[in-house]
């Protein structure tokens, strides 16, 4: 038995598509999912996200412009690849899937190893670009770009001092953890003289009057954490 893959979420509203799809593609390794229409589409993407979603333009309920509208507006799937695959080549269907977000194009009818190997190009693209961005961490509102020492909130830049940048840094590479106060100081000030034990929270309180209260919890006698 092969090792499952990547995830991929077929929409589409022609059965035969989604059979024949999804069949070749399960040959392949890759863990396939299906829905019917861009309402259940949006709703299983959310649930699954997924690496790829292949989206047809005309379905019934919500058709592909709107569903892929709605998809790029969710946090989970930011690094979600969308292909549009549809009968339709027109100009105007092209740029009202690229203006609703989407990253690329397929026109039925494809052969299956054509199809294969347009996924694949497509996947090996969302690695390079994960690659590339593995130190620039997005959280809703908040951009943190490691290399370049900047912060976005809310689209606006916003300039930290180091001691606050690089606790917030640690904080969001993992939200959710509660990070030690010990820990906090050994990576945030290491070797450096720390004046008081207030430092940390001197620091947390002056990342909540920027960032908001509610994007750092405190755990009593332990340390803190990042909440998205």
């Amino acid at each position: 038995m092969k090792d499952l893959k990547e995830k991929i979420l077929i929409v589409d509203d022609e059965p035969d598509i989604l059979e024949i799809v999804g069949y070749n593609l399960k040959n392949e390794g890759y863990q396939v999912y299906t829905a019917e229409n861009g309402d259940e589409g949006v709703k299983k993407a959310k649930k699954k996200k997924p690496d790829l979603i292949i989206l047809d333009v005309m379905m019934p309920i919500m058709d592909g412009i709107e569903a892929c509208e709605k998809m790029r507006k969710i946090p989970e799937l930011d690094n979600s690849i969308i292909t549009f695959f549809t009968a339709r080549g027109e100009d105007f269907s092209m740029i009202a899937g690229f203006d609703a977000g989407a990253d690329d194009y397929i026109t039925k009818p494809v052969k299956p190893r054509l199809l294969i190997s347009k996924v694949k190009s497509l996947l090996r693209r969302k690695i390079k670009e994960v690659e590339s961005d593995e130190n620039v961490v997005k959280l809703g509102d908040l951009v943190i770009d490691k290399d370049q020492y900047k912060i976005f909130y809310k689209k606006e830049e916003m300039i930290l001092p180091r001691k606050e940048f690089e606790l917030l840094s640690l904080l969001t590479s993992n939200p959710g953890k509660v990070f030690k106060r010990e820990e906090i100081l050994d990576v945030v000030w290491g070797n450096e003289v720390v004046v008081g034990g207030r430092t940390i929270d001197v620091h947390i309180r002056k990342l909540r009057e920027k960032l908001g209260e509610k994007s750092f919890k405190t755990v009593k006698g332990v340390g803190y954490k990042y909440v998205k």
